[in-house]
């Protein structure tokens, strides 16, 4: 059986070195030092200044929300994971959908300004499979009408733009450590931000606003993580160059493979590099995305329809948006098996399978 995606697991080794230290220390969460320990080295490998390691990611978009006292409307996009527009409701806030582009996936710069009305604080907006988002364009809407930023970078882990880490820009942005990302630790997530005192706060709400042993800053949760997880973060850490490495000779592999299938492939960020987090095609019609997901399934062979149905129409708690782009994608995108230890072997099958349906 192929899945559509299998975490990474380091030696187990690598993991029992730490597990030791912390049989012998009894420290098991509330920040010890493996989660210290991760967090400076995260640091160190994206090149940024200011990191949380946190419970997960969309813990991390709760606490951003929070952290950045957002009300009203928040203008986020349709085309994600649900945790997006949920971490918006259960702060108390409206989202308000603003359609894809149609060859990136991401939300439509050109099409936020009109969205913006008296109530609107911010903007919350996913880098789609890793894929960045037209940031230039977002931070300067969002200066000429005062909002926040928040970016959901949960699939992207390791990627640049414009020379920089993609967890730069914004006013807040986060990660997912899911074990099924790219670089996991099991459960977990990470928070970043340029701005120290908000970074300060953010480790306050982390904490349950806990500011000394007998006294609160501000209203918090419980958004810690363990040891043991940050045992698996450092322990895969060792080996993210080869992680991503590999993906991108996959994600080479298929393009190659998949070069005369009724379909395409996301248009990349040109200042950017892809991590080979996801390999997501839009075909030319849903009716052959339904046959080859029929026959990969008799074959035994996992995809998934990510992110399908489109956020706008999908949830019971919000009035259905017709998006017009979102809505078309959604129904034809299908992301194929993507992970450390796929086999290009097993690429050409999944390839021949789904051409042999297309051409017959």
């Amino acid at each position: 059986m192929i899945l559509v995606t299998q975490p990474f697991l380091p030696p187990q080794e690598d993991y029992q070195k730490y597990l030791d230290g912390i049989w012998n220390r009894k420290w098991l969460t509330n920040m010890g030092p493996l989660a210290s320990q991760l967090e400076m080295d995260l640091k160190a490998y994206l090149g940024i200044k200011h990191l949380l390691f946190v419970t997960n990611g969309t813990a991390a978009l709760q606490m951003a929300i929070k952290a950045l006292e957002l009300k009203g409307e928040i203008i986020t996009t349709p085309f994600s994971f649900v945790a997006t527009t949920s971490s918006i409701v259960w702060e108390g806030c409206t989202p308000v959908f603003v359609d894809i582009e149609k060859d990136s996936l991401n939300i439509d710069a050109s099409k936020i300004e009109a969205a913006i009305t008296e109530k609107t604080s911010a903007i919350l907006a996913t880098h789609v499979y890793g894929n960045p988002c037209d940031v230039v364009a977002i931070e300067k809407i969002a200066k000429k009408h005062n909002l926040r930023v928040i970016y959901d970078g949960a699939h992207a882990f390791g990627v640049k733009v414009n020379g920089k880490s993609i967890f730069e820009y914004g006013d807040i942005s986060t990660c997912s450590l899911h074990a099924t990302k790219l670089y996991h630790s099991i459960e977990g997530g990470f928070i970043t931000t340029k701005d120290p005192e908000l970074l300060k706060k953010l480790a306050y709400i982390r904490n349950f606003g806990i500011a000394g042993f007998d006294s609160f800053s501000e209203l918090g949760i419980n958004g810690k993580n363990s040891e043991f997880h940050a045992a698996m973060g450092l322990a895969n850490l060792q080996h993210i160059d080869k992680i991503i490495e590999k993906r991108r000779a996959l994600t080479t592999h298929y393009d190659e493979k998949l070069k005369n299938l009724k379909a395409v492939r996301p248009l990349w960020h040109k200042n950017s590099e892809n991590n080979g987090a996801y390999y997501p095609v839009v075909f030319e019609t849903e009716e052959l995305l339904l046959k080859i997901v029929e026959r990969l399934k008799g074959a035994e062979i996992g995809t998934r329809r990510y992110f399908y149905p489109s956020l706008a129409t999908a949830l019971p708690y919000l009035e259905p948006t017709e998006m017009l782009v979102t809505d078309a994608i959604s129904k034809r995108v299908l992301c194929l098996p993507m992970y450390y230890d796929l086999s290009f072997e097993e690429v050409d099958l999944i390839c021949r399978l789904m051409l042999r349906v297309q051409n017959n």
